[in-house]
């Protein structure tokens, strides 16, 4: 034991020192929040914030030049790096498996939940490189640093969505204007792998701290789970990395569903032994239930506004906090969410493999009227017939729903679809929006290796909004909404037929050739059995 505490001490001291370095230029906290929802479920969402106070973004125009060193103590530099060279003033990327639920779980804490990978930057104009050409290097960058297929995002989904997708942060007023890039791959998960290049971003890594729930065991069995890179520049302040990770857990599933107690050994399996040294602010805030009796063990170090406030660094440890729900668990009758708006549901209509329909059917749950920004960023394998939409509220037909259209259409082999509209939903209604689509042919070159399954269509967004008196948008109020995403049937030839006739072909030049190789080069002499001398 004295010899364990011996080689601890050597770490301990080299953390205290690099806070000690990084506190006058670098700050670091990071924030566990657990929510309790209404079906049972326990939402967690991990925060890890790093502020280079000071800091600025590098201005395109100089990327000719040599950038200045960059020192850096806490702020993850392989990411730094790929900011810098590539010229980047705000990027977030996301990577998440399965299906948010919004009428159930309400609005989650992290705006981006689209199914698959999700990659959007704003880069300033002007360098001698163009946009295309910097963001083509910065997906393929952190392709290789988040070992993620993010180098498919290439010009067949990239799009430029600036009102859906607005800055969160500070755009420097540089001389040349700045510029949006989006894609989505719908098809990529977030796995171990990504999760592991994710922690050695963090200065604590896994090994103290909140960051030491983060068990890849239990958050890779949760009902939904996604990580997050979010990278934003406040004028004043500096650059603000923020890496996250959320997850839906199931208490019930352990507890055979009558009791949603939860504690952190239940959820990730481990308890937080100690504190991140480096960590300036390190934090685990728990809803309490409102209209409950419940137990919470041990004491919070603050209660307000029926939150519970953890100090990680001052708690006792080992840290294992307990929710105790004495009364057995039961099911609301309804289980839409106050917090969220409408409600959408987005399917592709048609069993044809040339035709189809998309139809878009959104509900207003509230007493008055919502704006909201629909968009469409589709792969060019489906292809609209905008002369076909058609808009009906409540079932009847009403085109006046529909405003501010913007339809990029796509071009084959090269360019996406973008179709963005306003939609007014009135009060306590339901709007359905239809448009026939058709659907490519492919070349056989062009189909994935499991092309009998189809191809994954990215969702759709929802952006509610205000309109000013301008015409312009306000702000997001509330987040954005993404649907389900879709499953295209396109006509697929029949690939075992060109394996049939290789086989085939095979084993004719197989049997040919060696039946003529035999005769080339054997020599060929008559046998007497037995010989003539044998006596």
């Amino acid at each position: 034991m004295l010899l364990g505490r011996r080689l601890a001490w050597p770490s301990t001291l080299l953390y205290l020192c690099l806070a000690a370095l990084g506190s006058q230029s670098e700050r670091f906290t990071e924030k566990l929040t657990i929510n309790s929802l209404q079906d049972g479920k326990v939402a967690s969402k991990f925060t890890f914030t790093t502020l280079l106070k000071g800091a600025s973004p590098r201005d395109p125009q100089k990327l000719d030049g040599e950038d200045e060193s960059q020192h850096y103590t806490l702020f993850p530099l392989a990411l730094g790096q790929i900011l810098r060279e590539h010229g980047v003033t705000e990027l977030h990327l996301t990577l998440n498996a399965g299906n948010w639920n919004y009428d159930r779980w309400g609005y989650p804490e992290e705006t981006g939940v689209g199914t698959g990978a999700e990659l959007w930057a704003w880069m300033g104009d002007g360098a001698s490189k163009t946009v295309d050409e910097r963001w083509k290097g910065l997906r393929n960058a952190l392709a290789g640093l988040f070992c993620a297929s993010l180098g498919s995002l290439d010009d067949l989904r990239t799009t430029s969505p600036a009102e859906s997708f607005v800055p969160e942060g500070s755009l420097p007023r540089w001389d040349a204007p700045h510029q949006i890039r989006h894609a989505s791959l719908p098809s990529e998960h977030v796995c171990t792998e990504n999760l592991t290049p994710f922690l050695k971003l963090l200065p604590c890594k896994s090994l103290s701290g909140i960051a030491s729930l983060l068990n890849p065991h239990r958050l890779f069995d949760a009902d939904w789970h996604g990580m997050g890179v979010h990278v934003v520049w406040h004028e004043g302040e500096g650059v603000e990395v923020r890496l996250t990770f959320q997850a839906v857990l199931d208490p019930l599933r352990s507890l055979l569903g009558k009791k949603q107690d939860w504690s952190f050994q239940s959820l990730y399996d481990r308890t937080i032994h100690r504190g991140c040294p480096v960590a300036q602010s390190s934090e685990v805030v728990a809803s309490l239930p409102t209209n409950a009796v419940y137990a919470i063990q041990p004491e919070p170090h603050l209660v307000e506004r029926n939150l519970a406030v953890y100090d990680v660094n001052t708690a006792d440890k080992p840290l294992n906090i307990r929710l105790i729900w004495p009364d057995p668990f039961t099911y609301p009758l309804e289980y839409h969410s106050d917090s969220v708006p409408f409600s959408v549901r987005r399917t592709l209509r048609g069993s044809s493999q040339a035709w189809g329909q998309l139809s878009v059917v959104i509900t207003n749950h509230r007493s008055t009227e919502v704006k909201t920004l629909y968009l469409e960023t589709m792969p060019w394998l489906v292809q609209f017939y905008l002369h076909t939409i058609q808009t009906r509220v409540n079932g009847v037909v009403n085109d006046g729903v529909l405003s501010n259209l913007t339809y990029i259409p796509s071009v084959p082999h090269s360019r996406p679809t973008t179709f963005q509209v306003l939609l007014t939903l009135p009060p306590k209604s339901t709007v359905e929006i239809t448009m026939e689509v058709t659907k490519a042919f492919l070349r056989y070159t062009e189909h994935p290796p499991d092309a009998q399954r189809g191809w994954d269509l990215p969702p759709a967004v929802f952006t509610p909004v205000e309109v000013t008196k301008n015409g312009s948008y306000s702000p997001p109020l509330g987040g954005r909404i993404y649907s389900s995403t879709l499953l295209v049937d396109l006509a697929t030839p029949d690939f075992s037929m060109p394996y049939n006739v290789i086989i085939f072909t095979c084993s004719v030049v197989a049997f040919s050739f060696g039946s003529i190789f035999n005769i080339l080069t054997r020599k060929f002499v008559v046998l007497r059995f037995p010989p003539d001398n044998a006596l």
